[in-house]
């Protein structure tokens, strides 16, 4: 699936001046017009309106961190009184400023 989506603003309404071209099957074309038929939609904003909100939902997914309750105040916690490091760690700090700074 080729795609490039921009909107140009003319006023209140979002100009629509790219285009979105797929091969899909004939089954897959019956199925999304049934589909689109259901919702009282034709079938190309049923797909672009349902490719948008999985995209949304995706994009949403990999940017935002959802944690459980018990995850997010060990996390709190661990941001408001964090441990010393360890000797280890504050090697391979020194090393890395040495490496750094070459």
């Amino acid at each position: 699936m080729a795609a490039r989506q921009t909107h140009e603003t003319q006023g209140n309404h979002t100009a629509k001046k790219e285009r979105l071209e797929t091969r899909i099957t004939a089954d897959q074309k019956a199925f999304l017009l049934r589909a689109a038929a259901i919702t009282g939609r034709t079938m190309t904003d049923f797909v672009v309106s349902s490719a948008y909100e999985v995209a949304v939902r995706t994009v949403h997914e990999h940017e935002v961190m959802t944690l459980s309750a018990r995850d997010r105040e060990a996390f709190v916690a661990t941001l408001l009184k964090p441990e010393a490091p360890s000797s280890r760690l504050r090697k391979a700090a020194r090393r890395y400023a040495g490496s750094r700074a070459r």
